[in-house]
C-alpha cells in the first residue's frame, strides 16, 4: 500500500518458505532501511554482491544484472520495483532491470507502493499533494502472474511510524504531518485494493475467454484519447489507461490532430506530444497522428472507421465568447458524436498558466525588428506620397494610402508588424492631415473609427498572411520531406550490396538529422561499424557505452542510448533497422540532433525504415546470388558426373579392349589389324587428353583462377598454329585460310586465344561431313580484329543459338566419332571474354546449312576509316 506496511518483510518470509521447500532462491537486492527484524530474515539466504558504479568521484552500489543472469536462480528477489538507478547504469529504472531478468527466463519477486503506478500518479497528486518522481508503467505490472496486497490499517501504520520502525524520528514526524495523514493512507489503501481487484477481474475474464464462456466482453469498447501540446497531455494518457482498466483492458489509442493551416509548431508542445506517445506505449496503448484542418471532422472520421466508443479529451482554453456560442472542441464533439461517449477531463492541480510560455509581442531578434522597421518604412513612404498629393490636389482620400501601407505590412510580415504600422499610420495621419493639425488630439468621433478600421485591416491581413505563409512553409517542408524520401528511396534502391546500402543510409540519415550518423551490421557474434557520415569527419569513435547501447538495440529490437530508457547516458541514440523478415542492423544518430516529435525526427525515422528494408533486400539479393551459384554448381557437378560416366568410360573401354587384344593375340594378328588397334588406342588416348584438358580449363574458368598473360599478338600467327594442331583430325575435310596481308596487332593472351580457336575448329570438324570445307579467316574493322570460322555442316537450329555456348551443350551426334564433352565452345567463350573480346554464332549461312563463329578482339586504338 505505502512505505512501512511490511512488503519487504513479507517477501523475505515467503522466500524463506520457498527455500525450505527446496527452491533455488537468491536475493538480488533488498533494502532493509536498518530494520533489524527485516535484516534477520536475510540469514540463510544467498545474497548477491552489488555492482560498483563510479559517479562524480563516488562509488555507488547498484543491482548486478549480469551477475543475476549468470547465476540463473529459480527465484530472484528484487526489492523496490520503482527505484531509480544511479546515473551511468544500464537502465534508468529498476523495473527495466526486472524486465531484462524476466526476458532471461528467471522468476522475480518484487515490491511496489501503489502510489508509484504511472496511471495513478495524477490521482495520488490530488490526494496527497505530492508528485511521485518514481513511476512504473502499468504495462510492466501487467506481466505479473500474481499480485499480493500487503496492508495494515492507517492507525497501525502511523503507530509504527511513531515508534521509529519506518523512518528515523525527525523524518517520521514530518511524514506523519504530511504524507502519512489518515485520509491519505485511507485513499491509498482504497487505490491498492481497487487495483488488486481489477487484476483479479482481468484474470477471471481471461480464464472465461479461454474456456469459451460467453459474456458481454470489453472487446466492444474502444477508447480514443485526444491530446495536444499542453501540460494536460500526460494526464489524459493516464486517464485513458485507467478507463481501459475499468473496461476490462479495452484497447485504447492516443491521438493528436495536426492542422496543416495552423501556425508554427511550438518546440515545447512537440516535446510534450512525443513524451505522451512514449507514455502511452509504456502504459500499453498505442499512438497515432491525424491530419486535417477541421479537427472535429477528422476525429469523427477516425471514430467511425475504427468503431471508437469512448472519446477522452481535456477542457480547452477557448475564450468565453466561443464557449458562450458553443464553439469549443468539446461542445462540437458532443454534437457530432453518434453513439460515442465523450469524457471531458479537467485538472485544477496542473498549473496551466505557469506552464504556458509567456507571449512576447516584441522579440530581441534583429530579424523581428527588421520586420517592424519595414512596416514603419511603408508608413513613411505613404506619408511622403500623401504630402505630395495633398499639396497637388484637393479632396484626396489620403486614408486609403495609409490603409494600403498597413495592408502591405500585413501581407509581407504578418500580424504584429501590421498592428505597429496601423498605429503609426493613424498617429501620423491624425497629426498631419486631421483637424486640429499638428496635434495628436482626436477632433472627431469618426477619427476613432479610422483607427479601428486601420487595426481591423491590420489584424485581418496579418492573420491571413501569416496563415498563408505558414501553409507555404508547411507545404515546403512536406515537399522537401517527400523529395528527401524519394531521393533516399532511389539511392537505396540503386545500391547493390549491404555495405553500399549502409553507406547510402548513413549519408541520408545524417542529412536528415543534420548530425553524424553510423550504421552497424552484424559480423560474426558482434556488430561492426560499416558506414558513417559525413565522410569528411572520419569514422566516429564509439565508446563502450555507445557500443553497449548498439548491441542492446540489436538484441532487443528497441531503441537504446540517449533519450531512451536503456543506457541514456550514451552520446548516441541507436535504433534497430527492422526489415520485413527481421532485423538487418542498427543505425545511430548523435544525441540531441533531433527534437522529439519534430518533422526532422519523423523524416529520419522514415529514412531508417526504408534503409532497413533496403539492407534486407540487398542481403536477400546476395543470398539469392549465392543460392543461384550453388544451384549452377550443383547442376554443373551433376552434368559433369554424367559426362564423366559416359565420356571417360567409352574411350577407356576402347583403349582397354584394343590393348587386351594386342596383348592376348598380338602375334597372331595381321599387321593391318594390329595397326588399326594401335591407331584406335592413340585416337582414344588423345580424346581422353582433350577431355581432361577441357575439364581443367573449365575448372579454371569457374574458380576464377584464369591467369591472363596479355601481349601484343599477330592474330595470323595464332590462327596458323591452331590450324596445325587440328591438321590430323581433318580427315577428308579441307581447311582453307583467308588472311589479309596486313593486320593490326591486338593485346591478347596468345595461348588462350589459340586454345579457343582450336576448340571452335574441332567443333566445326566434328559436325561437318567428309568432303566439306572449313574456312578460317581474319579481317579488321575500325575498332577490332575479327576471326571467322565457317563450316558446311547441318547448322544449328535458331532456337539453340543462344545456348550453343552453354556447358555440356551438344546438338546431335557429331559426324566425327571422337565427340567431346560439350565443353569446347563454353571454354572458348570464357577465354575470349576474359580477354575483353566477344564471341557469337550465326546459322544457317548458305542454303539452310553451315555455321559461322565470329571472335571480335578490341584494338587498343581505333583505326581511321581511310586506313582500312
Amino acid at each position: 500500500m505505502s512505505p512501512g506496511v511490511g512488503k519487504t518483510y513479507e517477501m523475505l518470509r515467503a522466500a524463506r518458505r520457498r527455500k525450505a521447500e527446496g527452491g533455488d532462491v537468491v536475493v538480488g537486492v533488498v533494502e532493509t532501511h536498518g530494520r533489524r527484524e527485516t535484516e534477520s530474515l536475510l540469514r540463510g539466504l544467498e545474497v548477491m554482491a552489488r555492482a560498483p558504479l563510479e559517479h562524480r568521484g563516488r562509488t555507488l552500489l547498484e543491482f548486478d544484472i549480469d551477475g543475476a543472469i549468470a547465476r540463473r536462480p529459480d527465484l530472484l528477489l528484487v526489492d523496490e520495483y520503482a527505484h531509480s538507478n544511479a546515473p551511468g547504469s544500464r537502465h534508468p529504472k529498476r523495473w527495466q532491470d526486472v524486465e531484462e531478468i524476466l526476458d532471461a527466463g528467471i522468476d522475480v519477486w518484487t515490491t511496489l507502493n501503489v502510489q508509484h503506478l504511472e496511471s495513478l500518479s495524477d490521482v495520488v497528486l490530488r490526494i496527497t499533494g505530492v508528485r511521485q518522481r518514481e513511476a512504473v508503467p502499468d504495462s510492466a505490472l501487467s506481466r505479473a502472474d500474481d499480485i499480493e496486497v500487503i496492508d495494515i490499517t492507517p492507525d497501525e501504520l502511523r503507530k509504527r511510524l511513531g515508534e521509529g520502525k519506518v523512518y528515523v524520528p525527525e523524518t517520521a514526524r514530518l511524514a506523519s504531518e504530511n504524507f502519512f495523514k489518515v485520509e491519505n493512507l485511507t485513499a491509498l489503501r482504497e487505490l491498492a485494493l481497487r487495483r488488486a481487484a481489477q487484476t483479479v477481474d482481468d484474470q477471471l475474464v481471461a480464464t472465461l475467454r479461454e474456456k469459451g464462456v460467453e459474456g458481454p466482453w470489453a472487446a466492444g469498447e474502444r477508447i480514443l484519447v485526444l491530446v495536444g501540446g499542453d501540460a494536460m497531455a500526460a494526464t489524459l494518457v493516464r486517464t485513458g489507461r485507467r478507463m481501459s482498466d475499468m473496461m476490462m483492458d479495452a484497447p485504447w489509442t492516443v491521438a493528436h490532430v495536426d492542422r496543416p493551416s495552423a501556425g508554427a509548431s511550438d518546440p515545447v508542445g512537440l516535446a510534450r506530444l512525443s513524451e505522451a506517445a512514449k507514455l502511452a506505449e509504456q502504459l500499453g496503448g498505442r499512438s497515432l497522428r491525424l491530419s486535417g484542418d477541421d479537427v472535429v471532422r477528422t476525429v469523427m472520421d477516425h471514430v467511425r472507421r475504427n468503431n471508437i466508443t469512448q472519446i477522452v479529451l481535456a477542457r480547452g482554453r477557448e475564450n468565453r465568447f466561443s464557449a458562450f456560442l458553443g464553439r469549443s472542441l468539446a461542445a462540437e464533439l458532443l454534437r457530432a458524436s453518434e453513439g460515442a461517449a465523450v469524457h471531458i477531463i479537467t485538472d485544477t492541480a496542473t498549473p496551466e498558466a505557469a506552464d504556458r510560455p509567456a507571449r512576447r509581442w516584441f522579440s530581441a531578434d534583429s530579424r523581428s525588428w527588421a520586420r517592424y522597421g519595414v512596416g514603419i518604412a511603408f508608413v513613411l513612404a505613404a506619408t511622403a506620397l500623401a504630402l505630395l498629393l495633398d499639396r497637388s490636389f484637393e479632396r484626396v482620400d489620403l486614408g486609403v494610402i495609409y490603409l494600403a501601407a498597413v495592408v502591405a505590412a500585413g501581407v509581407l510580415h504578418g500580424l504584429r508588424p501590421a498592428l505597429a504600422a496601423a498605429t503609426a499610420a493613424f498617429l501620423i495621419y491624425n497629426f498631419l492631415f486631421l483637424q486640429p493639425l499638428y496635434s495628436f488630439a482626436i477632433g472627431s468621433p469618426t477619427d476613432v473609427l479610422t483607427l479601428i478600421l486601420f487595426w481591423a485591416v491590420a489584424m485581418t491581413t496579418g492573420a491571413l498572411a501569416g496563415r498563408v505563409r505558414e501553409q507555404v512553409r508547411r507545404t515546403g517542408r512536406r515537399a522537401s520531406a517527400v523529395s528527401a524520401l524519394l531521393a533516399a528511396s532511389q539511392t537505396l534502391t540503386a545500391a547493390e550490396d549491404a555495405p553500399t546500402t549502409a553507406r547510402v543510409l548513413a549519408e541520408q540519415a545524417a542529412a536528415a538529422a543534420g548530425a553524424r550518423a553510423v550504421v552497424l551490421l552484424p559480423e560474426g557474434d558482434d556488430l561492426v561499424v560499416i558506414a558513417s557520415a559525413p565522410e569528411g569527419e572520419g569514422p566516429p569513435r564509439l565508446g563502450a557505452s555507445a557500443m553497449a547501447a548498439a548491441r542492446w538495440a540489436w538484441e532487443k529490437g528497441e531503441p537504446a542510448g540517449h533519450g531512451t530508457g536503456t543506457l541514456p547516458q550514451s552520446s548516441w541514440t541507436f535504433r534497430p533497422l527492422q526489415g520485413v523478415r527481421g532485423r538487418s542492423g542498427v543505425a545511430g544518430i548523435e544525441a540531441e540532433a533531433l527534437a522529439a516529435g519534430s518533422d526532422e525526427e519523423r523524416l529520419a525515422l522514415a529514412i531508417l525504415d526504408q534503409g532497413a528494408v533496403a539492407i534486407e533486400r540487398a542481403e536477400l539479393a546476395g543470398q539469392a546470388l549465392e543460392t543461384e551459384t550453388l544451384r549452377r554448381t550443383d547442376r554443373f557437378r551433376g552434368a559433369l558426373m554424367n559426362s564423366v560416366s559416359h565420356d571417360l568410360r567409352t574411350p577407356l573401354s576402347t583403349v582397354l579392349g584394343s590393348a587386351t587384344t594386342l596383348i592376348d593375340y598380338g602375334d597372331s594378328l595381321k599387321p593391318a589389324v594390329r595397326a588399326d588397334l594401335l591407331q584406335s588406342i592413340r585416337e582414344e588416348a588423345e580424346r581422353l587428353n582433350r577431355y581432361v584438358g577441357d575439364l581443367l580449363d573449365m575448372t579454371r574458368l569457374e574458380g576464377g583462377g584464369l591467369n591472363i598473360r596479355a601481349d601484343w599478338t599477330d592474330v595470323r600467327d595464332v590462327l596458323n598454329a591452331a590450324a596445325e594442331r587440328v591438321g590430323r583430325r581433318l580427315g577428308g575435310r579441307a581447311l582453307t585460310r583467308d588472311f589479309p596481308a596486313d593486320l593490326s596487332m591486338v593485346m591478347v593472351d596468345e595461348g588462350l586465344l589459340e586454345q579457343a580457336v582450336v576448340n571452335i575448329l574441332e567443333n566445326a570438324i566434328a559436325y561437318s561431313p567428309d568432303g566439306s570445307r572449313v574456312e578460317l579467316a581474319a579481317y579488321e574493322d575500325r575498332g577490332s580484329v575479327v576471326i571467322s570460322i565457317e563450316d558446311e555442316g547441318k547448322g544449328i537450329p535458331t532456337a539453340e543459338l543462344e545456348r550453343v555456348f552453354d556447358k555440356f551443350r551438344r546438338m546431335e551426334e557429331p559426324s566425327d566419332r571422337s565427340q567431346g564433352a560439350g565443353l569446347g565452345l563454353a571454354i572458348a567463350k570464357g577465354f575470349v571474354e576474359a580477354m575483353n573480346g566477344r564471341i557469337a554464332a550465326a546459322s544457317p549461312i548458305v542454303d539452310d546449312h553451315g555455321t559461322r563463329v565470329l571472335i571480335s578482339l578490341p584494338k587498343a586504338i581505333a583505326t581511321h576509316r581511310d586506313l582500312l
